[in-house]
């Protein structure tokens, strides 16, 4: 039976530095892709299929949706399997997934509903490796670095973010979104390559248990339900995420067919969150170290929460930089709060419970972006586009108000 209390941490980071550095790599390759398939998958079905924004909405939905199916058990599989190659056949998973939108543009096959289950497997691949790597770093780091390699991680993310959509919406214009999709294939193979330069981690890192697969997922829901710091912390990120997949869901139809414009402005349009993600990253161990991470967590989400409001204004008696400076903005709050709260969990939890506990909270917290994906999809329907996001801002407000109504505002550090 595993126990709750035993915990294994890295004494000077297992297998040395470069173990951390090639998992960097790793990953800051593969999310180079998947900033360039942000933009291209949404504009081929935009593009080549002329999709409606339902439409649209169904295939930003399904990509997220995975958390809904396979969240939960994620957290099983991870402990379960070796830890290493369940990440690089995630990998190559997403990468066969991917491949099959252009092949299919090319025998003149492609539609919304391949779309659709393309955004559900690379989905699903993503939420086992999601949490696969999130259990993989506190293995090779001490604890008290977590804060500052999930940082790195992030800034690099939003590097990547920064970039990705920028080279994609240039890409998408020379060659069309769905051979753009390639270079996401290639970076998934990439990754697979780096990840299987690794020592064998896993091996040994959890304690063998004769509990069920239903027992184990209900250890790791009881432990964040019980939890006075990550339980409303993983409110308040549902929350948010259901902002965000309303955001992600209409800003292609948004910038394309309300405000009018190119396929390339959208890429640079959209890269702006990669300059909030940025800007968060680098300044959340600072912020953190003035204030204290609980008070960090708190101003996040009032500052993700204010930035959401710029977002409709844009085109409105505004220049579209407005909605640059909004989208940027709530990135920037997102990923502080992301930080923050995922560095508590990281240090906080047991390394046992760990993978279980990641699944839980994402489970919980992403299953509300593909909700409110959809539920922008149906509010652009009746309201358009822009209503929907004025909308979006108004539910966005919950979010800093249950924070404030928690254990939360009334301590300094989050731990």
């Amino acid at each position: 039976m595993t126990s709750a209390s035993a915990v294994h941490r890295p004494s000077t980071g297992a297998h040395g530095p470069g173990v951390f550095w090639r998992y960097w790599c790793a990953s800051a390759v593969s999310r180079s892709g998947d900033a360039v398939n942000a933009v291209a998958l949404p504009l081929v079905a935009t593009e080549l299929l002329d999709a409606t924004a339902l439409e649209i909405s169904f295939v930003t939905a399904a990509g997220y949706a995975a958390w809904l199916l396979i969240g939960l058990p994620a957290g099983v599989i991870v402990q379960r399997l070796p830890l290493r190659s369940t990440q690089v056949a995630m990998d190559v998973l997403r990468a066969v997934a991917v491949l099959s939108v252009p092949v299919a543009a090319a025998l003149d096959v492609l539609g919304v509903g391949l779309l659709v289950v393309v955004a559900l497997v690379t989905g699903m691949a993503g939420v086992v490796f999601d949490v696969g790597s999130s259990t993989f770093l506190t293995t090779i780091v001490r604890k008290e670095e977590l804060t500052s390699r999930n940082s790195l991680t992030s800034a690099s993310n939003a590097a990547t973010e920064l970039g990705g959509p920028s080279v994609g919406g240039v890409l998408v214009q020379l060659f069309g979104p769905a051979v753009t999709l390639l270079v996401d294939v290639v970076s998934y193979l990439m990754s697979a390559v780096l990840l299987a330069g690794l020592p064998r981690a896993g091996a040994g890192t959890f304690r063998r248990s004769d509990l069920s697969t239903v027992a184990l997922i209900r250890d790791g829901w009881r432990f964040v339900a019980r939890h006075e710091i990550i339980r409303p912390c993983v409110t308040a990120a549902t929350l948010a995420n259901f902002s965000y997949g309303a955001v992600v869901a209409l800003t292609p139809v948004f910038l394309v067919r309300t405000l009018g414009v190119s396929v390339g402005l959208v890429g640079l349009l959209m890269a702006t969150g990669g300059v909030g993600t940025l800007l968060g990253a680098t300044l959340t161990p600072r912020i953190a170290r003035r204030i204290g991470s609980a008070r960090a967590a708190l101003y996040a989400t009032v500052f993700l929460t204010l930035s959401l409001f710029l977002l409709p204004m844009a085109g409105s008696g505004w220049p579209p930089a407005v909605f640059a400076l909004g989208n940027a903005g709530f990135f920037c709050g997102v990923v502080v709060f992301g930080i923050l709260t995922r560095t508590h969990r990281q240090s906080v939890v047991p390394l046992d419970l760990l993978p279980r506990v990641v699944a839980t909270v994402r489970f919980v917290s992403w299953g509300a972006i593909p909700v409110g994906a959809l539920s922008a999809g149906l509010g652009a329907e009746v309201l358009g586009t822009r209503g929907a996001l004025w909308l979006c801002c108004v539910v966005g407000l919950a979010t800093p108000s249950l924070l404030l109504a928690s254990p939360v505002r009334r301590v300094r550090e989050l731990a």
